[in-house]
This record gives structure tokens, C-alpha cells and sequence, in this order.
């Protein structure tokens, strides 16, 4: 007799538990993430083309306005390719900016962000090895001009 009041209240129990938590969503999947890589890229192409005009107004605007974009691209656990070039031109472009400004100390800490990035980058690529070394270069050059 207890049985039968034991196992029915034991499978009303077990059937009261709560569901497996929804299996995480990765980031850089959705719509949005692939937007703010293209959008990411084209400033940094206006950018360079506003640079290389010497419109230096414009192309500071252009990474002022890129920068947002940037954190966002960067706030997911493993940023893609695509996303991680972005980032990195826009940093470089940046850094170019500043050097031709003579504040050589604030162009080196943006080559060394992009110095980091390739440099744990994976699966190594002929692409990531010729980015890792163009930080290189860009560092070097900033550090002839440091004390």
C-alpha cells in the first residue's frame, strides 16, 4: 500500500525539475556580428582613403566613429578572422595617425595591441605570420624615436 503512495509522489517529484539550461549562442553566428565586421571595414577603407587625400579630419573621424564598432567586435569570447583584420587595421591606421602626429609612445601601444593579437593567433596562417611582423616593423620604428 505505501507503494503506491511512494512511487507516484516520487515521479511527480523527478518530473518537477527544472529544464537544461539553452545551449549558448555563439556571438559571431548572427546577423549582427558579420554586419559590424562589414561596416568595420568599409571606415577603415574610407579612412585610408581619407589619409591618403590628407584629409586627416576624416580619417580621424572615421576611427573615432570605428572604435564603438571595434569593442563590440571584440567583446565575444573568440573573434573571427575577418573580425580580428578589422580590428587590427583600424588599429594600425590609428597608430599610423598618431606617429605622423609625433606621439610615438601612443602609436607604439597601438602596434603592440596588434603585436599581441597575431602573435597568439591560431591556427597560424601566412596572413596571421605577415601582420605579426608588420607589428614588429611598426614598433621597431616607433622605438627610434623613444629615449
Amino acid at each position: 500500500m505505501r507503494w503506491l503512495v511512494i512511487v507516484p509522489l516520487a515521479l511527480l517529484l523527478a518530473g518537477c525539475g527544472s529544464a537544461p539550461p539553452p545551449a549558448p549562442v555563439d556571438p559571431t553566428t548572427e546577423a549582427w556580428y558579420g554586419e559590424t565586421v562589414q561596416r568595420l571595414a568599409g571606415l577603415n577603407r574610407d579612412a585610408e582613403q581619407a589619409l591618403a587625400s590628407r584629409h586627416s579630419d576624416a580619417a580621424a573621424a572615421a576611427v573615432v566613429s570605428g572604435q564603438e564598432l571595434e569593442k563590440r567586435l571584440l567583446s565575444v569570447r573568440q573573434p573571427t578572422l575577418a573580425a580580428t583584420e578589422a580590428v587590427t587595421d583600424l588599429d594600425r591606421l590609428y597608430g599610423r595617425m598618431l606617429f605622423a602626429n609625433r606621439h610615438y609612445g601612443w602609436a607604439r601601444i597601438m602596434f603592440q595591441k596588434n603585436l599581441a593579437r597575431w602573435k597568439y593567433w591560431r591556427p597560424e596562417s601566412p596572413e596571421s605570420a605577415r601582420r605579426l611582423q608588420q607589428a614588429k616593423d611598426d614598433i621597431a620604428e616607433c622605438d627610434k624615436y623613444l629615449p
